[in-house]
């Protein structure tokens, strides 16, 4: 069975535009998804990267176009410039953290209902009412929000050292195996290639 390392950012544009397409791939072939919510401004200090905030005018308003073209393909609801972007990621990731320790409901599902919270209801992700209302709606216990706070902020720090060693730059970004990296949702069609053999 094929393991994926699923390196995100629960405020990442390009990883909700995945949708519930890795979840998909990897029931089609057998693949075992980790979830692994990182610090991304502590991944691109040390692999080449800039904070949004920090790139080019150029950069930035490319970056809206690819949003905005991103947007009319999937045909998934997004706001261009959400009320809560940016907002501080970690307290969704420890929630995300917890749930998948926890067990007992969706984890996929958790993901995409948070990161669907910033950028197509425009709530604020870093508030414990919304984390809580997602891990309702994905089959988990809503106390996770304060009971899993401790082990959520530890296994954080571990899921960015760990990005960094594996190679990951930037979100979403899947590992299979330990080796083969894919970097973006554009490359989705890439990894459900190399699964079933043909990259």
């Amino acid at each position: 069975m094929a393991q994926i390392d699923y390196y995100f950012v629960t405020i990442s544009p390009w990883s909700y535009l995945a949708g519930m397409r890795l979840e998909e791939i990897a029931a089609r072939h057998g693949a075992d998804v980790t979830y692994k919510p990182v610090d991304m401004g502590r991944v691109f200090a040390a692999t080449g990267g800039l904070p949004l905030g920090e790139r080019s005018k150029a950069r930035q308003e490319y970056r809206m176009q690819e949003l905005r073209r991103a947007k009319a393909k999937s045909g998934m609801e997004l706001v261009l410039e959400p009320a809560h972007f940016p907002t501080n990621p970690a307290p969704s990731a420890y929630a995300i953290i917890a749930a998948q320790k926890a067990g007992g409901g969706n984890v996929g599902a958790l993901v995409h209902d948070i990161m669907h919270a910033c950028w197509a209801e425009e709530r604020n992700v870093a508030e414990d009412d919304v984390l809580r209302d997602c891990l309702e709606k994905a089959g988990f216990d809503p106390g996770l929000v304060d009971s899993g706070m401790l082990t959520g902020a530890e296994q954080y720090e571990k899921n960015t050292e760990q990005a960094i060693a594996d190679g990951a730059f930037g979100a979403p970004f899947y590992i299979v195996d330990g080796t083969e990296r894919f970097w973006g949702q554009d490359r989705l069609d890439d990894l459900d290639a190399y699964l079933a053999g043909r990259l």
